[in-house]
């Protein structure tokens, strides 16, 4: 039988090691790809990284490394007419306070006539003592003067008629000068009891506790049944006229300040409403231990000022045409009080300047500025003279006049 076998020899099979050292090397080479890709993309974050936190640097080499200008807010203060204000606290009293006591021999008080608040006039009586005592005193006197009368008149007569018989040479010189010395002597003792008995009227009107003055009464400390006298010390307290002040605790700068005649403020505590009365006196001493004195305000009456309580006073301390900067813009050293002036090269300048009074608002400062300056508002600190900067004008930071 004529065919051709294909016998396919040892050689001509692959060997099994062959053929895994090519499955290995293509999983190899996959490997490699993937490698080489992740490397790639980490190279492109890192770059990309590299510049996102870099992106606001300046090259050193562009424009010979020239900082970028910082912004700053600043302020034209101008001129304006500036109204000083002390604000202090202070104790509400009686402008001129009169302590009124018994001022007679005193005894058992029989009636009271008035209480604490109650408006009083000049001689008003404010509580009687009892003065049954007094009255029987005043009627034996009132006797006695009678008796001293009749014994003048009696004496006056018996001398008229030794005067119509010396003529007739029945008296002689001698007993019309008795009889004169008689009538003289009958007419001094009628003056002797109306003497005394007026002194016992007064000791009685004396019993009555009356009022020194017009005014309001401020404390009652009498009541009916109790007995006083010169030794019982204040039995009343009025403030003459309801005259009101307060005294306001200030330092020796503020006190310096002022003069009498400035207007102020005093809202009591607890009270929304305010009351216009002017300083009157200021201290003229300081107290050593607080380094304070006292400006007194006088009010006139009103049923909210209540004597002892407390209150808020604003004082005027006075007028000034100034330029006016908020307490940011006004910085300090040891050389003294400046501010940071923007120039028109947009460089900072240090002006050293002296403030003045100061309100509620801002600032006086009346030397160093004429008012038209490019004043830096605030972070003044964080600058240097001669720093350029790049100025921002906040017209709503203008202080009002």
């Amino acid at each position: 039988m004529n065919y051709e076998a294909r016998i396919m020899t040892p050689s001509a099979v692959p060997a099994p090691d062959d053929t895994d050292e090519l499955y290995v090397t293509a999983e190899d080479r996959a490997s490699g790809r993937r490698v080489w890709i992740i490397l790639a993309v980490t190279a492109v974050l890192l770059v990309a990284l590299w510049f996102f936190v870099h992106r606001n640097d300046v090259p050193a080499a562009k424009a010979g490394a020239v900082q970028q200008a910082a912004t700053v807010t600043v302020v034209v203060p101008g001129r304006a007419t500036i109204a000083g204000e002390i604000n202090a606290t202070g104790t509400l009293a009686a402008r001129r306070e009169e302590p009124v006591g018994s001022v007679g021999e005193g005894g058992q008080v029989a009636e009271v006539r008035v209480e604490a608040g109650d408006w009083v006039r000049k001689g008003q009586i404010l509580a009687v003592i009892d003065r049954s005592v007094q009255i029987q005193q005043q009627a034996s006197q009132a006797a006695q003067v009678q008796v001293a009368q009749a014994d003048a008149r009696l004496a006056q007569a018996n001398l008229d008629r030794a005067l119509k018989l010396v003529e007739r040479g029945f008296i002689s010189r001698a007993d019309i000068d008795r009889l004169t010395a008689t009538r003289d002597s009958a007419l001094a003792r009628v003056n002797v009891a109306r003497a005394t008995l007026g002194q016992l009227q007064a000791q009685a009107a004396r019993l009555n506790i009356v009022a020194p003055s017009d005014g309001l009464v401020l404390e009652r400390r009498v009541e009916r049944g109790q007995v006083v006298g010169g030794g019982s010390g204040v039995l009343f307290r009025l403030a003459r006229g309801g005259e009101l002040e307060v005294q306001a605790r200030l330092s020796e700068t503020d006190l310096a300040a002022l003069s009498p005649g400035v207007a102020a403020s005093v809202t009591p505590v607890g009270s929304s409403k305010s009351f216009t009365g002017e300083v009157w006196q200021i201290s003229p001493v300081i107290d050593p231990t607080t380094r304070q004195g006292t400006a007194r305000v006088a009010l006139a009456y009103s049923p909210e000022l209540r004597p002892g309580g407390f209150a808020s006073v604003v004082i005027r301390a006075g007028t000034v045409v100034a330029p006016k900067l908020p307490e940011s813009a006004i910085l300090s050293d040891n050389a003294g009080s400046y501010v940071y002036v923007v120039g028109r090269d947009n460089k900072v300048v240090r002006r050293p300047v002296k403030t003045g009074l100061v309100t509620g608002d801002g600032i006086a400062v009346v030397e160093g500025l004429n008012g038209t300056e490019r004043v830096v508002l605030r972070a003044g600190g964080f600058l240097q003279p001669g720093e350029t900067v790049k100025p921002q004008l906040n017209t709503a930071a203008k202080l009002p006049g």
